[in-house]
């Protein structure tokens, strides 16, 4: 059999549906996140700068480079496993530990980032988390653990991939500024299983902090939106009368139409990002199969109470946003259509003026012709006497009688000479 040539991205295709394995976790166990994004053009930027970051990590600890053009990275650094990525806008770097601290939620774990290398960072902080994983046979004092780390008006908790783990978290902020995960998991769940939902929690942070970058461009666009809709509305109300100057209007309605046009080009692709963002946050608590625990809201009830809300707010802007562009094109392209009338009108008008103008000349032409066959005819018979005078002595006729003969062939003539003269000019 004769061998067949492989398309040049076969492998690389195939490679990457295995590229981002989930790590494998033993509780008690402790991690730390931190997802760092560009404060512009984060999708555009230099990511060679993103994996100097990483390579000057690994040097720190002796830790072998990750392949070249590399979007992601597993590997020991000291006593923790380290795992980083690379996406669209942003960067995650996970520190992975066995056991946890005395105390709940010590920064310590997140002290295996220098302090130095983090102030070099490409990039500021999007989001930061602490997650603490510790083994529960029961229920027992569970909730009063999540009480006591969390605030707990804010506090989610569900039991999630079929009751194998109990997950919380409050989505705040706290003094050291990382948020916080507990993760509880039955002495009978698997490594790859508990570090599965390590993964999700992260990703739903992620990319909730990424989505909410959309309301933020949609609070900072509010301002502008309304200021242009006043003057679009005030516009539109003005050509419903008499206007004095049409071509002002117009002018002021493109205006408007190119700053709404610039305004969603700069805005395209943050909201369009937001919608994917959010899709993939729903995704990833969906997955988790939650079920309520201890009559507690589950992470889906407090997305819907505080995340979708935002959500919807920058649909709303987009929509919106679209919808004035929309209404300022309509408005100008009807201004036009009445300009070019009222142009159409004038136009009208002109032609009118330059017929009777034409009409005029016409006639004037026609007199200034009459008396030039007079003109002509005047001299001509002058010098037809002249020649004709020895006729006046050899047959006796007297000059009146010439002059009377002469002159009504000789206007004859220049009249028809004239007339020939005029047609073919025409």
């Amino acid at each position: 059999m004769s061998p067949i040539t492989d398309h040049p991205l076969r492998y690389a295709l195939a490679n990457e549906l295995h590229a981002r394995p989930f790590p494998s976790l033993k509780a008690p166990a402790r991690a730390a996140y931190l997802a760092l994004k560009p404060a512009e053009n984060a999708a555009g930027r230099d990511r060679e700068l993103d994996r100097a970051h990483l390579i000057r990590l690994l040097d720190r600890f002796g830790a072998q480079h990750p392949q070249p053009g590399a979007t992601h990275y597993s590997g020991q650094i000291g006593r923790h496993q380290l795992k980083w990525e690379s996406h669209t806008e942003f960067v995650t770097y996970t520190i992975f530990g066995e056991g946890v601290a005395q105390n709940p939620f010590d920064a310590a774990t997140f002290a295996v980032f220098p302090e130095d290398w983090l102030a070099e960072a490409p990039g500021t902080r999007i989001t930061s988390a602490l997650i603490r994983i510790e083994q529960a046979e029961t229920d027992d004092g569970i909730k009063e653990k999540m009480e006591q780390w969390f605030v707990p008006e804010s506090l989610a908790i569900s039991r999630v991939l079929d009751g194998d783990l109990i997950i919380g978290a409050d989505f705040r902020i706290d003094s050291t500024g990382h948020l916080r995960f507990a993760v509880f998991a039955r002495p009978t769940t698997g490594d790859r299983r508990i570090g599965r939902v390590v993964q999700r929690l992260c990703e739903i942070e992620t990319y909730k902090s990424m989505s909410m970058l959309g309301l933020a461009r949609a609070r900072e666009l509010y301002p502008r939106m309304a200021a242009m809709d006043v003057n679009l509305a005030a516009l539109v109300k003005d050509m419903c009368g008499p206007m004095t100057d049409p071509a002002a209007t117009l002018q002021s309605l493109l205006t408007i139409s190119a700053e709404l046009e610039n305004t969603v080009a700069e805005s395209s692709f943050r909201f369009g990002a937001t919608g994917a963002y959010e899709t993939i946050v729903n995704q990833r608590i969906e997955i988790l199969r939650e079920e309520r625990f201890g009559g507690r809201q589950t992470f889906a009830e407090f997305m819907m109470r505080r995340f979708d809300p935002a959500m919807r707010t920058v649909k709303s802007t987009e929509a919106r946003l679209h919808a004035m562009s929309a209404r300022a094109v309509r408005a100008a392209e009807l201004l036009r259509t009445r300009v070019d009338v009222e142009r159409s009108a004038q136009n009208q008008e002109i032609l009118g003026s330059m017929d009777r103008r034409a009409d005029l000349q016409l006639r004037l032409q026609r007199t200034v012709e009459g008396l030039s066959v007079v003109a002509i005819s005047y001299y001509a018979v002058n010098l037809v006497l002249y020649v004709a005078a020895p006729l006046e002595y050899a047959l006796h006729i007297g000059k009146p009688v010439l002059t009377a003969v002469a002159t009504p062939l000789v206007i004859l003539a220049v009249w028809w000479m004239v007339h020939r003269i005029r047609k073919a000019m025409e």
